[in-house]
């Protein structure tokens, strides 16, 4: 049961990048895609407050709740780096030629290949491993359905 759950959490997150996306270019339509970018993640940053505060709550009423959890690595907090020029980006790109659906195919591109590449190198810690032709197979059909949708004018 539980992996069909984030089956369900990974189609929700996806809709919601796509609604995301879909309001903060509209923002950027009438500001500018750096504004836009520095709104939405203002918000975000609220909400995990919010969402940081509830968590601790939850957890300091549990008894014995999980001891030995370690700090996250420095590096896990530039996380909202690469997220706000994502953002940015997005916010320009669905402003072009290449609309929503070109944008988000091209973002899907994007997190393949560097999940490849990390699954490669093991970057972040994450453990090395070698690629298989259906690791590259699936880029490959990625790569020409994004292909499809930005030239054939889906996008």
């Amino acid at each position: 049961m539980r992996h069909y759950l984030d089956w369900v959490w990974a189609g929700l997150a996806g809709g919601l990048l796509a609604v995301m996306i879909t309001i903060n270019s509209g923002l950027a339509a009438h500001s500018t895609p750096f504004v836009a970018s520095w709104v939405v993640h203002g918000v975000g940053a609220v909400a995990a407050f919010f969402l940081l505060r509830v968590n601790l709550l939850l957890v300091s009423k549990r008894a014995g709740a999980e001891p030995g959890v370690s700090k996250p690595p420095l590096w896990s907090y530039l996380g909202g780096a690469p997220g706000a020029f994502a953002v940015a980006l997005s916010s320009i790109a669905v402003n072009s030629e290449l609309a929503l659906a070109g944008g988000l195919s091209l973002l899907l591109v994007g997190q393949i290949l560097f999940g490849l590449i990390s699954d490669l190198w093991g970057l972040f810690g994450t453990p090395k491993r070698l690629l298989n032709r259906f690791d590259l197979l699936a880029a490959l059909c990625v790569i020409a359905g994004s292909a499809l949708i930005i030239y054939s004018g889906g996008a």
